[in-house]
């Protein structure tokens, strides 16, 4: 820790110093129980490098830069769950295409590996370019580097959730391109890789630059109406938890609101008010401690039950547990009528298969 403090003084504020230790100290908190004495060597070297590397360079915030690949890294194995190799090129994704570091430098020093998965996201910065390109064509190009190592997308996909997040000092045109691009091409790419929570969260964010106004209209009205949704949801969710309770069947029940951006989609396609949208919210059953040979039969069984208690709309039933989705998801979703004549969404699937989805597990 002492080397790192040495090579910390290129910063001459004090305050700054101590939030960039304060975050590489988060991200191997975040690690902790996967990273052993070797991945932290390998990790504080990568740091190490990126902070040298762009000593120099600050973002449009003032803020330094090194604090986005530090970031990006905690994405990775926060919310993507990837090891070592993945924080390792989190750290580094911007050096080659930025800085005086070359690929024979990153090979050198962290090996073949790694200095491929750099390679793959140098290569493809530029493919995102709407201006010169079609659409389809640069989703089909980045696809193709799927078939060399999924981390090159994955730590793709947290550059560009970074740069979302942090968005609000670029310049109004520079907003709305780049919000373009997410909704056009890494939300796509987030939902076909069963980033379901980031998938969402980036449809969400190029709303809040796309339609800002409606973005904080529905924000707002979704936050007046928590109380009243919640204690639909409760009673809603009563009936079937006690019959689970009742046959021993350990689970866990719990509502989740739809994304801004999907409220948005229904009020533009069926063209009715936000009062008008009937499943503002999901209704999400996860069973527990149940043998992956079981699973199937366990989630029908829950199913059965929860049609027990209300009507299903049979022309809203998916059954991805019998044939699970390309990505490899899994669930069972189905629509009943619950109190008060309202539709509602109930999405059915186990332990294992929740905590698979939305993270993609690479070491």
């Amino acid at each position: 820790m002492a080397q790192l403090t040495k090579n910390l003084k290129v910063f001459d504020e004090e305050a700054e110093r101590k939030q960039i230790l304060r975050e590489y100290r988060k991200l191997l908190r975040k690690g902790r129980d996967r990273f052993d004495n070797e991945d932290k060597k390998q990790i504080r070297h990568a740091f190490e490098l990126a902070l040298e590397s762009h000593e120099d360079m600050r973002r449009k915030s003032g803020e330094p830069y090194i604090l986005h690949p530090l970031a990006v890294a905690r994405i990775v194995v926060d919310e993507m769950g990837l090891g070592r190799t993945g924080v390792v090129c989190a750290l580094l994704h911007d050096v080659v295409e930025d800085t005086e570091v070359s690929i024979e430098d990153i090979e050198r020093r962290f090996g073949n590996k790694v200095a491929r998965i750099i390679d793959g996201l140098t290569k493809i910065a530029g493919v995102f370019d709407l201006s010169t390109s079609e659409q389809a064509e640069n989703f089909r190009k980045l696809l193709l580097t799927l078939a060399d190592d999924v981390r090159v997308i994955l730590i793709k996909l947290a550059d560009r959730l970074h740069n979302m997040r942090t968005m609000q000092t670029m310049p109004r045109n520079k907003q709305l391109k780049i919000s373009s691009e997410t909704l056009s091409i890494y939300a796509p790419l987030a939902h076909r890789l069963g980033l379901y929570i980031i998938k969402t969260e980036l449809e969400d964010l190029s709303m809040k630059y796309t339609e800002t106004e409606m973005y904080k209209t529905i924000a707002k009205k979704l936050r007046e109406t928590k109380r009243e949704r919640n204690r639909y949801i409760n009673r809603f969710i009563k009936p079937f938890k006690q019959a689970f309770q009742e046959e021993g069947v350990k689970c866990s029940i719990f509502g989740r609101p739809k994304s801004i951006y999907s409220i948005y989609n229904k009020m533009k396609k069926k063209s009715v008010s936000f009062e008008e949208v009937y499943d503002l919210f999901a209704i999400r059953v996860i069973l527990h401690d149940v043998p992956l040979e079981k699973e199937k039969a366990a989630c029908w069984h829950a199913y059965s039950v929860v049609t027990d208690h209300y009507c299903p709309n049979p022309g809203r039933l998916r059954d991805w547990i019998s044939t699970p989705k390309v990505n490899g998801y899994e669930s069972l979703h189905t629509t009943v009528m619950g109190p008060k004549g309202r539709w509602v969404e109930v999405q059915i699937r186990t332990e294992r298969i929740s905590m698979s989805f939305p993270g993609v597990r690479v070491c």
